[in-house]
């Protein structure tokens, strides 16, 4: 990850995803069964690991879903979707990037659009796996448009975006229960 991001932003995508992780897998013993704490916790522990602009992102989507799960110790599958909008809608907000700017909004927007009233985790796994392949696929041959990647834009040609590949991973794990 910190090689692809270096050929297009400053190259610490992969170490702040494993700061982020190991910091919430530290955390896990003092989380409660209340979700909206999990996730609360979970993005304060991403908040300790990295001042990156992806470490920022990754805690304002853990803080969008503990609003939406505050007191709460489950969920159905189908609230996942417009869980999903709501994330994307605050990550928007906070970091200025469109749909269409070849970020990893661009992959969640598909994930939550390709879950939408399923609930069954295997399928849904299965759906967002391909939408995250069909988008990373369909943004290869595109510039991208913000962040420090866009002043690459001409280079950004024919590279996958960072962000979108690290969400394919948070993806992949998320079906390993990993």
């Amino acid at each position: 990850m910190n090689e692809l991001d270096g050929r297009l932003g400053d190259g610490d995508l992969g170490a702040t995803l494993q700061k982020c992780a190991r910091n919430v897998r530290a955390a896990l013993p003092t989380m409660t069964d209340d979700l909206g704490q999990v996730f609360k916790t979970s993005a304060m522990a991403c908040t300790k690991a990295s001042g990156s602009s992806f470490g920022t992102l990754l805690a304002v989507a853990f803080l969008t879903v503990a609003k939406a799960t505050q007191g709460r110790t489950e969920m159905a599958w189908t609230e996942l979707s417009p869980l999903l909008a709501s994330v994307l809608e605050a990550l928007s907000a906070r970091g200025g990037a469109s749909l269409g700017d070849k970020t990893v909004l661009d992959t969640l927007d598909a994930t939550g659009k390709s879950i939408e009233g399923v609930d069954d985790p295997a399928d849904q796994h299965r759906l967002a796996t391909e939408a995250v392949e069909a988008t990373i696929t369909e943004f290869r041959g595109k510039p991208n448009k913000i962040g420090r990647a866009r002043m690459f834009a001409e280079r950004s040609i024919g590279m996958d975006d960072p962000g979108m590949i690290a969400f394919r991973h948070l993806v992949a794990a998320a079906g390993t229960g990993n």
